[in-house]
């Protein structure tokens, strides 16, 4: 069945539905990652947005039920130059194919995924549509520019859990994970670290984790806005100097939020699991994974109170900030990848290092 993506800017792609079909509008952004398809279509942060794949051949070793990063695929779209036919892999339970169709999204393969990437590294990521019902160009564009879109809006509150709940059952030390989104891959490496983590959903108040006697709290990664997210940029300020700190991502611009910075939309995105960060206390460069489209503005922080840890090598944008007085830091990447390479998984072995240090005192 023919399916149509439409820009907002007028630009047209045409290709072939798999997956769901119908129709559905999402910021259109692209993913530089050549593996990792699955975590990518299940990782919360995508709500909201449709995913280009710069890799041409994307599904060739299926869908596993091992390796999803929350309960369901959360983005709106999923766009490929060639979605394979053939699963090829030990540990496949069903194919891309099915897998989209089980969940209702909808995926546009055949598209000139070249050029659609470049149009959105020169024009910016921006609103679009998908469709398999209406094929005319100006109407989908149409629709394309009336669609809600990201900048304002809260998606926290579509992806957060809905109640608290234990990830494990034990552990040394006690992570209250303030849930904006998380990726289950965050909640594993804690739990590899001797924590027993509680997830609880994010509009919990400061003064309801601090309840919980927690010997450290990790904000984690979420969709959209930051600005948006005005409760948990509340409930961060409280925290800070009350209890360890690690955010991730978006967990990353809440503290920079919490602690008097501001924040500004990207052109198109960081997303991928090859983008070069150098740590800048060891002067080390980790190739990391990342997905994020807006970004703390370093211009203004106040550089006396936090520190700039990490520094993106591509656009020099801030990848980590860490407080120079309180045992609260955070990095726009993602430590715990899934997938990605390994290279900061450090960073959870410092989180445990300021519990400990906490623990002493």
């Amino acid at each position: 069945m023919k399916a149509i993506l439409a820009l907002e800017d007028g630009a047209i792609f045409e290709g072939t539905s798999f997956g769901a079909t119908g129709e559905q509008t999402g910021e259109v952004v692209f993913n530089t990652s050549m593996t990792g398809y699955q975590e990518i279509l299940t990782d919360p942060s995508y709500k909201g947005q449709i995913v280009t794949m710069t890799y041409p051949l994307i599904g060739n070793y299926g869908i596993n039920f091992e390796d999803f990063e929350s309960e369901r695929p959360q983005l709106s779209g999923f766009v490929v130059r060639e979605a394979s036919g053939i699963v090829s892999n030990w540990r496949a339970d069903m194919s891309l194919n099915a897998f989209l169709k089980k969940y209702r999204i909808m995926g546009v393969e055949g598209v000139d995924t070249r050029a659609l990437t470049l149009h959105i590294r020169s024009a910016g990521a921006m609103k679009g549509i998908i469709s398999t019902k209406d094929l005319d160009a100006q109407s989908l564009v149409k629709k394309a520019r009336e669609s809600i879109g990201l900048i304002g809006i809260d998606l926290v509150k579509e992806v957060t859990c809905k109640k608290a709940y234990e990830w494990n059952k034990k552990g040394k030390y006690k992570v209250v994970l303030l849930d904006c989104g998380a990726k289950h891959n965050i909640m594993r490496e804690l739990v590899k670290r001797g924590c027993h983590v509680f997830v609880v959903p994010a509009k919990t108040s400061a003064k309801k984790i601090l309840s919980m006697k927690p010997d450290g709290v990790m904000l984690s990664n979420g969709p959209g806005d930051p600005v948006a997210v005005t409760y948990v940029v509340e409930t961060v300020r409280e925290l800070i100097g009350k209890v360890p700190i690690f955010g991730i991502c978006l967990g990353h611009q809440m503290l920079g939020l919490a602690l008097g910075g501001k924040t500004f939309k990207l052109k198109f995105g960081h997303r991928g699991a090859n983008h070069p960060v150098m740590d800048l206390r060891s002067r080390k460069v980790e190739i990391t994974t990342q997905n994020h489209g807006f970004c703390v503005d370093l211009g203004t922080l106040d550089l006396d109170e936090l520190e700039l840890t990490h520094i993106n090598l591509n656009d020099q944008t801030s990848e980590g900030l860490r407080h120079r007085k309180f045992p609260a830091f955070s990095v726009q990447y993602h430590p715990e990848a899934s997938a990605g390479p390994h290279d900061s998984k450090y960073l959870f072995d410092e989180f445990i290092r300021n519990m400990e240090h906490a623990e002493k005192k």
